[in-house]
């Protein structure tokens, strides 16, 4: 079995799942004061120190245990529609079309409204120009928002000049840092946002549990209400295994951060390189120095995305086509749309997303099966052009 969907969801590290499983036992209310509360709440802190020097995060400013980056997404988002419905005249936003659509989804929920929603076009690496950003603030701007890096392309977004021009004109602004974690260098208060959103399945920990930084004093209003937990700013019990083995997780992900950009990638280069070599009337997408160590997006002419899919899953090598999200879609990737690719070819497009677990025997196994995939899938396809050599 090859996994190359980590983009989509990981594996648990094994120490991971160990640390979840032995932090079961901590099953006191954190906010109780007998002996087994406050045994719980110990492990919570213990996460917390962790999690706040992980990301770059200070003491005053808040992480909140959510339950997803889609959570943390639309707790930002619906913070501004709030703000807005109260009577501020600031109802406009800021973001991408490469956005993933719990920020597309959530942004067509506050246009409903009467919020207004920029999405700016990306170039052919997938990346927002910041100028482009600065000339769409206007007086009514409440939020940019812009992912760290995309799940589909691998694009990596300029974060830091986009935070510096938020600053300057004093504008709240979020990125959506699902792909962040374990593929890049996470400092929050370098990259200049007020709001940072991740997930721990992403980077080797448990489904179910994710986490919502906020830079101290910026605006933020409860998504969940309930009692006091976190601060009195997401109500509901605490998902403590969960914050415990997403700690864990960050801190192994951070760690491994170098074999990612040098074994990792060079298994992806050596994945990538085969592909354009060996397999014509194939691309791949964004420029290695604006994507993220792991991914490799590239389009084979004439074969559907979901054909190629399923013979990969019949040799058990899982990749993805399309948004992770959206496996169930017959339409191209808007994504390689947006890169400038056709829409005919966008319907071809795979993405291989590697992880610190990816083998070199991994990869020498799709190399060894892959071309054969595509010429079956060609000699069938009634759209590839067969063309005779003179």
């Amino acid at each position: 079995m090859v996994y190359l969907d980590n983009n989509s969801t990981t594996p648990m590290d094994e120490r991971v799942k160990e640390i979840y499983c032995e932090s079961t036992k901590y099953f006191g209310n954190v906010n109780s004061i007998y002996d087994l509360g406050i045994e719980a709440r110990k492990k919570l802190n213990e996460a917390y120190d962790v999690l706040y020097p992980g990301i770059g995060a200070e003491d005053a400013d808040d992480i909140i245990i959510t339950s997803s980056t889609t959570e943390g997404n639309n707790a930002v988002i619906k913070t501004f529609l709030d703000i807005y419905l109260k009577g501020s005249p600031k109802k406009h936003i800021i973001t991408t079309i490469a956005e993933h659509s719990s920020i597309k989804a959530t942004c067509a929920y506050a246009k409903t409204f009467g919020m207004e929603v920029t999405y700016l076009r990306t170039d052919e690496n997938g990346r927002v120009n910041p100028k482009d950003v600065e000339n769409a603030i206007r007086e009514d701007t409440a939020l940019i928002s812009v992912l760290f890096a995309s799940n589909e392309s691998g694009a990596i977004q300029p974060i830091r000049e986009i935070g510096e021009i938020a600053k300057k004109y004093n504008i709240p602004f979020h990125s959506d840092g699902a792909q962040a974690i374990g593929k890049a260098k996470v400092d929050v208060r370098e990259l200049g946002v007020d709001y940072f959103t991740f997930s721990a399945h992403k980077f080797h920990g448990p489904k179910g549990v994710g986490g919502l930084y906020i830079r101290e004093g910026a605006p933020f209003v409860n998504l969940l209400h309930g009692g006091n937990q976190m601060g009195g700013k997401r109500g509901g019990s605490v998902y403590l295994n969960g914050a415990v083995a997403m700690a864990e997780a960050l801190k192994l992900a951070n760690e491994n951060l170098d074999y990612m950009y040098s074994e990792v990638m060079a298994l992806r280069d050596e994945l990538e390189e085969f592909i354009l070599k060996n397999i014509p009337d194939t691309k791949s997408y964004v420029d290695k120095k604006y994507r993220l160590p792991n991914t490799l997006v590239v389009s084979f002419r004439g074969v559907e995305g979901e054909s190629t899919l399923w013979d990969l899953n019949m040799h058990k090598i899982y990749a993805a086509t399309g948004s992770s999200c959206s496996s169930e879609r017959l339409e191209g990737s808007e994504v390689l749309e947006a890169l400038g690719e056709d829409p005919e070819i966008a319907h071809t497009g795979i993405i291989f997303s590697l992880s610190r677990f990816t083998t070199k025997e991994d990869i020498e196994y799709v190399k060894s099966v892959l071309p054969k995939i595509i010429k079956r899938l060609r000699d069938i396809s009634m759209t590839y052009a067969k063309v005779k050599p003179e």
